[in-house]
C-alpha cells in the first residue's frame, strides 16, 4: 500500500497538545505555571485545514489557559481540556458532527492516546512519540512533537487532496508528494 494513500480519507484532524503540539518538556516556573513552546508553521497549517474546511479539534489532559487561548486564536473551537478519559471526548466530538471515524487523523504520543488511536482512520504519531504508540501508528511523522509534526500530517493531507496552497509552484508540489512516497 501507498504510504500516502490513507491521507486521501482524511476529513478531521483531532491532536492532543503535550509531545505532539508542544515538544515533551515542560519549563515549571517558581509560581508553578508551566511553560510550553509551540510550533508557528503548526499554527499556520491549522488555520489553513480550518479555512479549507477540515474539522479540527483537541483533546487533551492538561489544563492550560494560554495554549487554549492559543488554539482558540487559530480559530479552533472543539478544545477538549483536562480529558481523563479520551475514548469520552472522542466519541462525544463524533456524535456531536456526525463524523465518520474512518475519516479522522488523530496524532498523539503517549499512552493515554492509544485507544483513540485504536478506533479513527489514520492514527499518527510524531517521531519521538512511546513506543507502544509508534507501533500503532499508521502513519510516523518525521519531525518529533513541537517541531512541526502537525504541519506535516495536515500538509501532507492538505497536498493529495489537491487543497494544499501552491502559490504557482503545482509541479514543486507533486515533486514532493513523489518524493513522500518513495
Amino acid at each position: 500500500m501507498n504510504l500516502l494513500e490513507p491521507f486521501h480519507d482524511v476529513r478531521t484532524f483531532i491532536f492532543d497538545v503535550d509531545g505532539v503540539m508542544t515538544n515533551s518538556e515542560l519549563i515549571v516556573l517558581e509560581n508553578g505555571h508551566l511553560l510550553r513552546k509551540m510550533n508557528v508553521r503548526d499554527g499556520y497549517a491549522l488555520k489553513l485545514a480550518i479555512k479549507k474546511g477540515y474539522r479540527v479539534a483537541i483533546i487533551t489532559g492538561g489544563k492550560s489557559s494560554g495554549v487554549v487561548q492559543r488554539l482558540r486564536g487559530l480559530g479552533i473551537v472543539d478544545i477538549y481540556c483536562g480529558v481523563q478519559d479520551k475514548i469520552d471526548a472522542i466519541e462525544e466530538f463524533q456524535y456531536t458532527y456526525d463524523l465518520n471515524l474512518d475519516h479522522i487523523l488523530y496524532m498523539g504520543d503517549d499512552l493515554p492516546d492509544y485507544e483513540v488511536m485504536r478506533k479513527v482512520g489514520l492514527p499518527a504519531c510524531p517521531y519521538d512519540a512511546a513506543p507502544e504508540i509508534l507501533n500503532l501508528a499508521r502513519y510516523i511523522s518525521p519531525r518529533k512533537g513541537g517541531q512541526g509534526c502537525v504541519r506535516d500530517v495536515i500538509e501532507k493531507t492538505l497536498k493529495i487532496q489537491k487543497q494544499w496552497v501552491a502559490h504557482g509552484i503545482d509541479d514543486l508540489v507533486e515533486e514532493d508528494l513523489r518524493h513522500d512516497n518513495t
